[in-house]
């Protein structure tokens, strides 16, 4: 059987032997369970307990707190039956160890949100490459920082970015119809026009062509730029024989020299806009593929997959600030002021770390929430 599977069985059938473990189980979310009517089970479970089930206060557990969680379950899902929830309580080895297999559940939810969510960035990002947009790319990449921000809370480690050398990035997608004019364009009007790198220089970079020998070209430019010689031609020529260039075949003399022919006039700032548009959309789903493989590596922990999530849109953000800088718009800074950790962290971690002790009183749960885990964090990956 699915281990993820019995973990949720697992951890159902413990709440429905021991309503107290539902303290226990704070950071775990109806959202985490994958078959719906373990969604629905759970979420009824947590409404009976803020409803003061009688089960709660009873020495033994009463026929209703089952009976009333699949009622109130049944509002939201059908096919439950009393049967199937006394099936949970027999799949459950031991209750005392719900926090366990609460974890287990959050495991498994973790991997599959970060997959979904690196899924649709991908999507997103491939059709705005066709519309020539970025917004919903940009947008779709906020989301799954976001996603992994709060996963990072709930699983009790620092969310910090971190790359994983057996990981290595994919190859970026094909580029869209005309990004390679695009830039063949940019860089004839480079070329052809005195002052254009001043244009483009500060938020272009090489790594933002999608044809890597255009990109080698643009970084010939920009040291013949840096080093305030003049730039035409054969100046560029000059510059690509020297960094071997023409000897391995990158190009040759007669596609350099003719590069600009027919272009009579070009803004290159419009143009360089265009091509950090399909830089974008480009970085953005090779990172959603990087994310989505480290997702579906289920020998990869939790707390190293959110930080490699994390590290993988690393390159997104660099191409985000300079295209913001090439519109010279503001980036405000994000917040960063020292805060205590959140309190459903604090219950992760413990969870993580101490399954076995018992679970502490509520006035001690209270010095709990306002204590930095700082020794429980390391085991969180």
């Amino acid at each position: 059987m699915d281990p993820l599977l019995s973990a949720e069985q697992a951890v159902l059938g413990a709440i429905l032997l021991d309503p107290g473990q539902l303290a226990h189980l704070r950071w775990l979310a109806p959202e985490h369970f994958e078959r719906p009517v373990h969604q629905a089970l759970f979420a009824s479970l947590r409404i009976l307990r803020d409803n003061a089930h009688p089960a709660l206060t009873e020495d033994s557990v009463p026929l209703s707190w089952i009976t009333d969680a699949v009622a109130e379950a049944s509002h939201h899902v059908r096919g439950l039956t009393e049967v199937y929830a006394h099936s949970l309580v027999q799949s459950c080895p031991r209750p005392e160890h719900a926090p366990v297999y609460g974890r287990m559940v959050l495991e498994g939810a973790i991997h599959r949100t970060i997959a979904q969510h690196a899924i649709r960035l991908h999507q997103v990002a491939r059709a705005d490459a066709v519309r020539g947009d970025v917004e919903g790319a940009l947008h779709q990449a906020d989301v799954l920082a976001g996603v992994l921000r709060d996963l990072s809370e709930r699983w009790g480690t620092e969310a910090r970015p971190e790359h994983l050398d057996s990981s290595p990035r994919p190859a970026a997608p094909a580029p869209a119809e005309g990004v390679l004019d695009d830039e063949r364009f940019l860089l004839a009007v480079l070329i052809e026009q005195p002052n254009a790198m001043d244009a483009v220089v500060g938020w272009v970079r090489p790594s933002d062509f999608a044809a890597t020998a255009h990109g080698q070209l643009y970084r010939c430019l920009g040291a013949l730029h840096h080093r305030g010689e003049p730039i035409d031609r054969l100046t560029v020529l000059w510059e690509a024989q020297r960094r071997g260039l023409l000897a391995d075949g990158t190009f040759t003399r007669d596609q350099i020299t003719s590069l600009a022919d027919g272009i009579a006039a070009g803004d290159a700032d419009w143009l360089g806009h265009r091509v950090i548009r399909s830089s974008i959309t480009r970085t953005a789903a090779t990172s959603a593929r990087a994310v989505r493989a480290a997702a579906e590596d289920e020998a990869l922990s939790p707390g190293r997959l959110i930080n490699h999530a994390l590290h993988a849109l690393g390159p997104l953000d660099d191409v985000r600030a300079r295209w913001h800088a090439s519109n010279r718009s503001a980036i405000p800074p994000p917040a960063m002021e020292a805060q205590e950790p959140p309190a459903e962290q604090v219950h992760a971690a413990l969870a993580r770390s101490s399954p076995r002790e018992a679970w502490p009183s509520a006035p001690n749960r209270a010095r709990l929430a306002t204590t930095p885990p700082t020794t429980h964090v390391g085991h969180s990956r």
